[in-house]
């Protein structure tokens, strides 16, 4: 029995040690791949981290994604923010990171889609809000990014972006009284601000 024991304490002893040792490449190889990334040498950096891949990781897959968008990797790219999204389906951080590359690429249906899955989830996150809202604005979509938009203001009602935006897409439906308001609070946030000074001239 004794003998037992003593042979499980050297097993976990020696398991312990050899995750121990894992832990410590994996750190290792994070910080030298921070180091090359600083310099701009992203592919050098993803091939640091490359030597302790890990199909389970998210941290790894993750930050891959991150330095091969950068090199200009980005089908690479976007398969390593997919694998980290597949082992986190909820993060709204893998979310945005694959956004970078499908961007890249022209693929907006994608980028779109991706926006709406963050929004599915947290229907206040006011980044993906305002992208989209940016996005249909340029498709000359007003009320679909008006609808955006709302949803920013009534969250951060004094945000200079959000009031903005909404009020030019306000402009564009014609709704002069609500865009004139909105231009008048830009102002507020920035009393030298060139486009809701424009946006009131344009209203007169």
């Amino acid at each position: 029995m004794k003998t037992l024991i003593n042979l499980s304490i050297i097993f976990f002893l020696g398991i312990s040690q050899i995750f121990a040792q894992s832990n410590e490449e994996i750190i290792k190889a994070f910080k030298t791949s921070y180091t090359l990334e600083k310099s701009g040498s992203y592919k050098k950096a993803a091939d640091e981290l490359k030597k302790v891949y890990s199909d389970n990781s998210y941290e790894v897959n993750l930050r891959l994604g991150w330095l091969e968008y950068n090199a200009g990797l980005f089908d690479e790219s976007a398969a390593h923010y997919q694998k980290a999204l597949s082992l986190k389906p909820y993060s709204e951080e893998a979310k945005f990171g694959l956004i970078y590359p499908k961007y890249a690429q022209g693929k907006w249906s994608e980028v779109i889609s991706l926006y709406k899955k963050i929004l599915e989830i947290n229907p206040s996150q006011t980044t993906a809000n305002y992208r989209l809202g940016l996005i249909y604005f340029g498709r000359k979509n007003y009320t679909v990014a008006a609808s955006y938009f709302e949803k920013i203001i009534n969250l951060y009602p004094f945000d200079y972006d959000g009031n903005l935006m909404l009020a030019w897409s306000y402009y564009y439906l014609d709704k002069k009284n609500k865009a004139k308001l909105l231009f008048n609070k830009v102002l507020m946030i920035n009393p030298n601000d060139k486009s809701a000074g424009d946006g009131l001239s344009f209203l007169k």
